[in-house]
Parts: structure tokens; C-alpha cells; sequence
């Protein structure tokens, strides 16, 4: 398995080895001893997926607060996207501060996204199917997001503001500001 650590090295980019034949590949896209070692052993308790069908949808940016905080380990099965993970722990050195890279079902990449950062995506093609494995648990009362195009963290995403697709709970939600001392930082 390759591990990359990010410019902010608590996220991780991981690619699980393919082996392929003529009938098509296999791949161990989990494994809690290989994860372990390259630095994700938090335990996952859910697993979601997405499907979304048009180029230019953003989803994000999203987090949960404790006690229902959430690591995240992102791929894609079909499709592109373009994963963002953005540091909101209080007084970490990174704060404010976001990294990001391109998952697809070619490159076969992971992002381990940890709790205390928020979570976005855009999707750069049609029929992106993404699944993550969670930490913890979702908490309605405990979700809470920053709008995705906010000036003070300058995101460079790779979709005009124009072409975004959002949810209507996504186009309304706060700046970075409103997200100070959700996250302590602990070294």
C-alpha cells in the first residue's frame, strides 16, 4: 500500500495495491493492521455512499461536533472527485489551512480525512459514486458545516461558483469564523 502524508500531515492519501487479470482485479481496500501502520487506527462504525449524477456537485463542508466527531476514510468507486479536508482544530499550527487531492475509481486512492477537519468534495465527472467508512456515528444535533467557497480559506476548488451544484442546506451554511473552538487542539 502507498501512504502519502499531505501537506497538513494528519491527512493521508493511501493507495491499496490492484491485481488484475483478464477477468478484471482485486483489491484489499481495508485492512485494520496495514491502516494501523500507516497512522489511521481510529475504529470505523458506519459506511456511507454517495451517488452523485451531475459534473460540479459540491459536497461540503462538513464536520461533526463531540461528542460525535468524525474521521473519515474516503474513496470512490466510480467516477472522479476532487476531496478537500480543512483544519478547524483551535490553535493547531494548520488551522484554517486545507489540502486536498483527486480520488478516482482509476487512481484508486484513499483520503483519511481525521476528526476535527472538515470534509468537502466536487465531483469532476458524472455518476460519482463515493463510500467512506466513519469514526462515529451520524448526529443530526452534532453536524454542522462551513460554506464551501469561504474567503478565508481560499480553496482553490476546481469548479466556478457558477457551475456549482449545492444543497439548499449547503448554500446557506455559515463561514469559517462561526467553526473557532469547535475543535480543541490537542498535540
Amino acid at each position: 500500500m502507498k501512504v502519502e502524508r499531505l501537506s497538513i500531515p494528519e491527512v493521508i492519501l493511501v493507495t491499496p495495491p490492484r491485481f488484475g487479470d483478464n477477468r478484471g482485479f482485486f483489491s484489499e481496500t481495508y485492512n485494520v493492521e496495514r491502516m494501523g501502520e500507516a497512522g489511521i487506527d481510529l475504529p470505523f462504525v458506519q459506511d456511507n455512499q454517495s451517488l452523485s449524477r451531475q459534473k460540479g456537485v459540491v459536497r461540503g463542508l462538513h464536520c461533526q461536533l463531540a461528542p460525535y466527531e468524525q474521521g473519515k476514510l474516503v474513496r470512490v468507486t466510480r467516477g472522479a472527485i476532487w476531496d478537500v479536508a480543512v483544519d478547524a482544530r483551535t490553535g493547531s499550527p494548520t488551522y484554517g489551512k486545507w489540502c486536498a487531492a483527486e480520488l478516482s475509481a482509476e487512481n484508486w486512492s484513499q483520503l483519511w480525512i481525521p476528526p476535527g477537519f472538515l470534509h468537502g468534495f466536487v465531483t469532476l465527472e458524472e455518476n460519482t459514486e463515493v463510500q467512506y467508512k466513519c469514526t462515529s456515528l451520524y448526529s443530526k444535533v452534532s453536524e454542522r458545516a462551513v460554506i464551501w467557497n469561504c474567503p478565508e480559506l481560499k480553496i482553490d476548488w476546481p469548479v466556478s461558483e457558477a457551475n456549482a451544484i449545492l444543497s439548499d442546506k449547503d448554500k446557506v451554511a455559515p463561514y469559517f469564523a462561526e467553526a473557532k473552538g469547535w475543535f480543541p487542539y490537542e498535540k
